[in-house]
């Protein structure tokens, strides 16, 4: 059986934490952590359903839980931008903002409702959106922005001649691109604000390898059975060997967002072997996002996709894709 592994989160009363993909897996966990610690929850959900079921999972545990659920679907930029307006016109500062939601390895090529690679305009443009939409809120809460990564980001690169996987796809590798884009994004943020003095702070996470939903069958996807690997991942973690747990995988990004020793510009994963599971701590950023140039190239791309400036406001979308 694998051994416990839990941190201490401070008391988050008072502040107000947005969770992206808080409907289940980490997501939901890191929720009800925030849930527990004081903090008032908001989870962005593409399906109120699930949101529902989530509220009702967050408050079994946390009977006096402030949670609430709002519309999202990070595949669609006219969604991000009608949430940001929504939480503007609710006029209340984000203190947290943990950008966890993603998609992983769809076997055909997918695209968003405004034409990107699936993986990359739900993972990272999406997220960028999110985060400029919100940009006014961040700074009245002088936010704490953590961006969740995967592992799979420390190899491969941004392939800039064929962003949407329109001439060649193959879905780990357009996931490692939707990775190491948010990774620089989430580094150039946190040197712009300093830069600019803005008053946000911005780190990045990952969870290590666990048998999470995201590998799960999904038929939204095109994916009818769990991802090649899930069942020795799944394996190897209920026997305590090298991996973490659904639970586990958690604590680096609620440790990057809470903890008073985190800091902006930083990355946080699993301290065990290969950085694949154990408690959470301080590790180098992977290689492939540690190029300012490669950011600055992603900061300005990125917002000229999806449409956004920083400034907190969003300006027309050109219908041409890049």
């Amino acid at each position: 059986m694998p051994r416990t592994i839990d941190i201490t989160v401070p008391d988050l009363a008072g502040k107000r934490a947005v969770v992206t993909g808080a409907s289940d897996g980490i997501g939901l966990g890191i929720a009800t952590r925030l849930a527990a610690a004081g903090a008032e929850v908001v989870l962005p959900v593409r399906n109120p359903r699930k949101g529902e079921a989530a509220i009702a999972a967050i408050r079994r545990q946390v009977p006096a839980a402030t949670v609430s659920a709002r519309e999202l679907d990070l595949s669609s930029l006219a969604s991000v931008a009608a949430l940001g307006a929504t939480l503007r016109e609710e006029d209340r500062p984000v203190h947290l903002l943990i950008n966890n939601a993603g998609v992983m390895t769809p076997p055909e090529r997918q695209t968003t409702t405004d034409g990107f690679e699936l993986q990359f305009g739900t993972n990272h443009l999406g997220h960028v959106a999110l985060v400029a939409h919100l940009m006014p809120l961040l700074r009245a809460g002088r936010a704490r922005v953590t961006s969740q990564l995967s592992i799979a980001a420390r190899s491969g690169s941004i392939h800039w001649e064929d962003l949407n996987g329109e001439r060649s796809y193959d879905g780990m590798r357009a996931y490692a691109q939707s990775k190491i884009a948010f990774g620089l994004f989430a580094f150039e943020l946190d040197r712009r604000s300093r830069a600019g003095g803005w008053g946000i702070t911005s780190n990045a996470s990952h969870p290590g390898v666990a048998p999470t939903s995201l590998l799960a069958a999904r038929t939204e996807l095109g994916r009818d059975q769990p991802a090649r690997g899930r069942r020795f991942i799944g394996a190897l973690s209920s026997r305590g060997i090298l991996l973490g747990t659904a639970e586990s995988a958690g604590l680096p990004a609620l440790y990057a967002a809470t903890s008073p020793e985190a800091r902006g510009g930083h990355f946080y994963g699993p301290r065990g072997l290969g950085h694949l599971g154990g408690a959470p701590a301080e590790q180098k950023p992977f290689a492939p996002t540690r190029s300012t140039e490669e950011a600055e190239r992603v900061w300005r791309v990125s917002q000229e996709l999806a449409g956004v400036t920083f400034d907190g406001a969003a300006r027309p979308r050109d219908a041409r894709r890049h």
